[in-house]
C-alpha cells in the first residue's frame, strides 16, 4: 500500500505514465492544478498557495522518487512530481492575470529542463530522490529568475 502511495505521489497522480513527454504532462497538470486555484482565490493568496505545494511536494516528492528509484531506477521517466515543483517554482514569477506569462513561464521551465545549463545537470548527481527534484528545482528557479527579469524591465 505504501509503495502505491509512492508511485501515485512520483507519478504526479499518474501523469508520468504518459506515453508521450512524461515530463511535458508533469508540467502540464500543475499549470492546471495552478490555473484551477487561480480561479478560486486571491492572486496573493495564490502565491502562498504555490509556496506551500512547493514545499510539501518537494518533501514527499524526495521520499517517492527515493522509495521508486530502486524498482524503475534511477530518474525514471515516470517520475513527473520534479516538473511539478519546477514547474509551480516558475509560476512564482507570473504577473497576475497575464496568461502570457503562464506560457512563457512553461516554455522558459521545460527548456532549462530539457538543456540543463550550469548547474542544474550537476544537481542531478545527488543521489536518490534528491537528485532527482533538485534539478528541476534549479530548471524552475532558472524559470523564475528570467520571468522577474521580464517584470523588471516591463516586457
Amino acid at each position: 500500500m505504501k509503495l502505491l502511495l509512492h508511485k501515485i505521489i512520483a507519478t504526479g497522480f499518474g501523469a508520468g505514465f504518459c506515453p508521450v513527454a512524461p515530463g511535458t504532462a508533469g508540467s502540464l497538470l500543475a499549470v492546471a492544478i495552478w490555473y484551477v486555484l487561480s480561479l478560486f482565490f486571491p492572486f496573493d493568496t495564490l502565491l502562498l498557495i504555490t509556496g506551500v505545494l512547493i514545499l510539501v511536494f518537494t518533501a514527499v516528492g524526495i521520499w517517492s522518487a527515493s522509495a521508486v528509484v530502486p524498482i524503475w531506477g534511477e530518474d525514471p521517466k515516470k517520475v513527473v512530481v520534479d516538473e511539478m515543483v519546477g514547474m509551480w517554482i516558475t509560476l512564482l514569477g507570473v504577473v497576475e492575470g497575464n496568461l502570457w506569462y503562464v506560457l512563457a513561464a512553461f516554455i522558459l521551465f521545460r527548456l532549462f529542463d530539457i538543456y540543463k545549463p550550469a548547474g542544474i545537470r550537476k544537481a542531478e548527481q545527488l543521489p536518490s530522490g534528491f537528485g532527482i527534484m533538485f534539478d528541476d528545482v534549479f530548471a524552475g528557479l532558472y524559470g523564475l529568475f528570467i520571468l522577474l527579469l521580464a517584470r523588471v524591465f516591463g516586457l
